[in-house]
């Protein structure tokens, strides 16, 4: 992981917009090339998108949206824990949607945004070479998701 600046979610009550440069802070800080950050919808337990980052116009409309359980994303808010593929392009897990391979990404994370045990979003990162992420780089991306949680949900 490059050594960046602190990074911080935006203040409460920001608008969306502001949400894209956090993301980019992660995607830099952990020198990927994709990223999505996701919030938490309990009216219809479906993960709605805040910000996106190099994903195939093609794929936005799938993502606008996401299931609780589907998906790498929908999987991590489900198992409350980081969902990884170390190579996306040719993995047989079932877990990432066949969709996820537009991206031409390999090494692929998402942690759920948890504040304690409430689900508030996702937030997940790839890169275009196959990739294993450390311990600490899983530590480092849940806690920077969970600086993010208190915020993340309106209201």
């Amino acid at each position: 992981m490059n050594a960046a600046a602190a990074i911080h979610p935006p203040a409460a009550g920001s608008p969306d917009s502001e949400w894209s440069g956090f993301l980019d802070s992660i995607i830099a800080a952990f020198d990927c090339t994709t990223g999505t950050l996701h919030r938490f919808d309990p009216v219809d337990n479906h993960l709605k998108i805040v910000a996106s980052r190099r994903i195939p116009e093609v794929l936005v409309p799938v993502i606008k949206s996401i299931p609780i359980g589907k998906g790498i994303a929908g999987a991590a808010a489900q198992r409350r824990e980081p969902v990884e593929i170390c190579n996306l392009q040719t993995d047989t897990s079932g877990v990432a949607k066949p969709g996820a391979k537009q991206t031409q990404v390999q090494g692929s994370i998402a942690v759920p945004v948890l504040d304690g045990e409430r689900l508030c979003g996702t937030l997940g990162i790839g890169k275009m070479v196959p990739y294993d992420f450390s311990d600490d780089e899983k530590t480092r991306l849940m806690d920077l998701a969970a600086e993010a949680a208190h915020v993340l949900l309106p209201g």
